[in-house]
């Protein structure tokens, strides 16, 4: 067979792609966007089924062009940590999904104990945050009445959205996560790869709704068409997928997600990093030959403050219109912005920061705001590439890839605030491109030493020296008005 295909479930659309292993390159893609509401300041809700029904519909889709007989599989990557609970005998989904910016439960999160606290941190590698999915499983059990009803006849599944998709998909037949997503629960156990029974009892929610684990690279269910079934294999969270795609398959290889957040993870090896800098220990894969450990750092918004201008403010039409007007002013008229609309990730985990603009007057412009926007994406990524150095781990480049590491103006600036290399590939779509390689390697269609050649080089944006001081005093100009967000 020719193709695979990859399901990627992100958080503001569903978008599929074929994959042609023969050219290594995709020759196909379908997008369906997927809604977000926010019922309450800092709630973020999603609906579950608008979910499936749009992956199903740009699966079939990418079916349809590649012809059935001619796809080996499906691969999965998604969006981390959004929750979603369901009925096991209908399908059905209790209540919406609470998505993975939701801050609903940070002051059950702050109200742990400081053993449980310690726990999560050396058991997981996470820190007790509402980011992570066990708050939002023991907040649904908590307000939900149909949710505890379902528990107490054994009918409740709780999971993340691969889980939901795979058991969708194979009409109930599988209800199976992988590693990768299971580790951003604050429920698993990194070092056994298990569920951590210490922090279900401690958290009060029983094994008996959660999936079973797999590995990476392993065989998730079967789906059945029109035409047979086909194989559902090979399955990572977005970040991690990305890792995989970029091809950071050695300790030292490092990538930055620009999506709706950001993303930083660092390929740390067999060995399992405690960071001393607000960053996160992950699994960044775990295969049939062994598990990769990896150190991360989230950041809540990135190019969501791009769609915030676009759709909240009306500043731009498109997201693509943000580099001509960001490159039509020399900079931002010392105006800064902060993007903590929910609160900040790593390094702070401050979910009670809130956006900011500073330093505007009568002189600021819309061109001003966009610009100062767009340095903010940098700035974050500085911030989390300096925790990593200050863990003693030198970078002499970083990989890049999401949405907006189209922006050539934004890819530049990042190279220039960081003052190493930021390496694009020529597919941008590493996310998806993980999920089709790891799909390949469960079928059996590739092996582990040829995945490298899955990345294909684009372009390498090198850091300008002569703006060097420049860059680093808009740097601590944000340093200041993080702080002033955190007040």
């Amino acid at each position: 067979m020719r193709y695979v295909i990859a399901l990627d479930a992100g958080t503001t659309s569903v978008r599929a792609f074929v994959y042609d292993l023969i050219g290594k390159q995709f020759v196909y893609r379908a997008q369906q966007e997927v809604g977000q509401s926010f019922p309450q300041p800092g709630w973020v809700e999603q609906d579950a089924d608008e979910i499936y029904y749009k992956a199903a519909y740009v699966l079939n889709d990418c079916i349809r062009f590649a012809g059935a007989n001619m796809v080996a599989g499906v691969g999965f990557t998604n969006q981390r940590e959004t929750t979603v609970l369901w009925d096991r005998a209908t399908g059905e989904p209790v209540c919406p999904a609470i998505g993975w910016q939701c801050r609903r439960t940070s002051a059950w999160c702050d109200a742990l104990d400081d053993d449980t606290k310690a726990l999560v941190r050396e058991r997981t590698g996470l820190v007790p945050d509402a980011y992570f999915s066990a708050s939002k499983i023991r907040w649904d059990l908590d307000h939900i009445p149909a949710a505890r009803d379902l528990l107490s006849r054994r009918r409740l599944c709780a999971g993340t959205v691969d889980s939901w998709l795979i058991f969708r998909f194979t009409e109930g037949r599988s209800f199976v996560t992988d590693v990768t997503n299971a580790s951003r629960t604050m429920l698993f156990n990194i070092h056994t790869l298990d569920w951590d029974d210490e922090l279900l009892s401690r958290f009060s929610i029983p094994r008996s709704v959660l999936p079973e684990v797999r590995l990476c690279d392993a065989r998730m269910g079967e789906m059945r068409t029109r035409d047979g079934v086909l194989a559902l294999a090979g399955v990572a969270g977005d970040q991690q997928s990305a890792l995989v795609g970029q091809g950071c398959l050695r300790a030292g290889e490092g990538k930055i997600t620009y999506g709706t957040g950001l993303f930083l993870l660092f390929h740390t090896g067999e060995k399992c990093v405690s960071s001393r800098n607000g960053l996160l220990t992950t699994v960044g894969y775990a295969l049939k030959s062994g598990v990769a450990y990896a150190l991360e750092g989230s950041s809540f918004h990135a190019g969501s403050g791009i769609q915030w201008l676009r759709d909240g403010l009306g500043l731009l039409s498109s997201a693509a219109e943000s580099e001509q007007v960001a490159q039509s002013v020399p900079d931002t008229g010392g105006v800064c912005f902060v993007p903590a609309f929910t609160g900040l990730g790593a390094p702070h985990w401050n979910s009670e920061a809130r956006a900011l603009f500073s330093g505007i007057t009568r002189g600021t412009t819309r061109a001003h705001l966009v610009r100062a926007v767009l340095e903010s994406i940098a700035y974050e990524a500085r911030e989390l590439t300096d925790c990593i150095r200050a863990e003693g781990v030198p970078l002499s480049a970083v990989r890049c890839d999401g949405g907006a590491s189209a922006n050539d103006f934004l890819m530049q600036f990042q190279a220039d605030v960081l003052g190493i290399a930021v390496d694009r590939p020529a597919e941008r779509e590493s996310t998806a491109l993980g999920a089709a390689m790891l799909c390949a390697l469960s079928l059996g269609l590739t092996d582990e030493a040829s995945l490298e050649q899955f990345r294909r080089a684009g372009q390498v944006f090198e850091p300008d020296p002569a703006v060097r001081e420049l860059r680093e005093q808009g740097y601590r100009e944000y340093c200041r008005a993080v702080k002033r967000a955190l007040m």
